[in-house]
C-alpha cells in the first residue's frame, strides 16, 4: 500500500487554507449586509416595505452558491479486532462548494416547499494508521462531483424590518458522477457507492431588498445509507462495517 504523497498533502492543505479565507470573507459580507439592512429599516421607520412587494408571488426562482465541508463516519467491523496491521481508522474533512438552482412554492403565509437541483464538489478522506514495519499513516482521498436533488420544507417567522428567520428540513438524493473514473484509476482504493440518501436540517435569515431576497443559510446533512462497497481482498475495506456521509454547508440564496 502506498503512503500519502507529500505534494498531494500539501495541495490538500492549500485547499483548506483557501476555503477558510473564502469563509472569512463570506462572514464579513454577511455582517455588512446585517448593518446595511438595519440602517435601511431605520430610515424607513422599521416597516416591511420590501417584504410586502414579494407577498404577491406564490412561486419564485433563484440561485444558490455554497461552501461545504464533507467527511465520512466510518464504523469498524469485527475484522478490525483481528487485524495485525491497521490499528485505527479516522475520517478527515475536506473542502468543497455547491451550485444549485431554486424553485420555491409558498404554502400559506409561513411555509415553503423548495426544490434545489444542482451540483456539489466535495472531498472526503479516510486516514489509516498502520503498524507493519513501524507506525505510519496512509490516506485515501475521495474527490466527488455530485448531482444533487434536495427537497426541503421551510418554516419562516413573522417579518421584522424586512428580515425574517427560518428553519429548513428535508431529504436529498445525490449521485457521484466521478465514481466510475476513480474505479478505473486504481483497485487499491476503498470503493464508495455513487448513490447516497441524506436527511438535512438547518436555519438561516431572509433579507428583503427591492429587487431580490438574499438568504444566508447553514445546513447539516446526514447520510442514512451505507455507502461502502465491500472488497474482501482489500484490508482498508475489510476493517470497515459501513461508511456514512456527513456534510456541513454554508449557502447563499438569491431569489426573486
Amino acid at each position: 500500500m502506498r503512503p500519502t504523497d507529500f505534494r498531494h498533502r500539501h495541495y490538500l492543505h492549500g485547499l483548506q487554507g483557501i476555503g477558510k479565507r473564502v469563509l472569512s470573507g463570506a462572514l464579513l459580507l454577511l455582517a455588512l449586509i446585517f448593518v446595511s439592512t438595519d440602517l435601511s429599516a431605520q430610515y424607513t421607520g422599521g416597516r416591511n416595505r420590501n417584504y410586502q412587494d414579494f407577498q404577491a408571488k406564490k412561486l419564485y426562482f433563484g440561485l444558490t452558491l455554497g461552501l461545504n465541508s464533507s467527511r465520512y463516519t466510518p464504523f469498524r467491523s469485527e475484522e478490525f479486532l483481528f487485524s495485525d496491521t491497521i490499528t485505527a481508522v479516522n475520517s478527515l474533512s475536506g473542502p468543497g462548494f455547491n451550485l444549485n438552482m431554486i424553485a420555491n412554492l409558498k404554502i400559506g403565509k409561513y411555509f415553503d416547499f423548495r426544490f434545489l437541483p444542482g451540483f456539489s464538489f466535495a472531498e472526503r478522506r479516510l486516514n489509516y494508521q498502520r503498524t507493519a514495519r513501524g507506525v505510519r499513516e496512509t490516506q485515501r482521498s475521495v474527490q466527488s462531483v455530485f448531482v444533487e436533488l434536495p427537497f426541503h420544507f421551510r418554516y419562516k417567522s413573522a417579518p421584522y424590518r424586512d428580515k425574517r428567520m427560518f428553519v429548513v428540513a428535508g431529504a436529498k438524493y445525490s449521485f457521484d458522477v466521478a465514481s466510475e473514473s476513480r474505479a478505473r484509476q486504481s483497485e487499491e482504493l476503498v470503493r464508495i457507492s455513487p448513490h447516497d440518501f441524506q436527511v438535512e436540517y438547518g436555519a438561516g435569515v431572509q433579507f428583503f431588498f427591492p429587487y431580490f431576497i438574499f438568504s444566508p443559510e447553514f445546513k447539516i446533512s446526514h447520510g442514512i445509507g451505507n455507502t461502502l462497497i465491500f472488497n474482501p481482498g482489500l484490508d482498508e475495506s475489510t476493517v470497515l462495517d459501513k461508511v456514512l456521509s456527513r456534510t456541513f454547508t454554508l449557502s447563499f440564496h438569491i431569489e426573486g
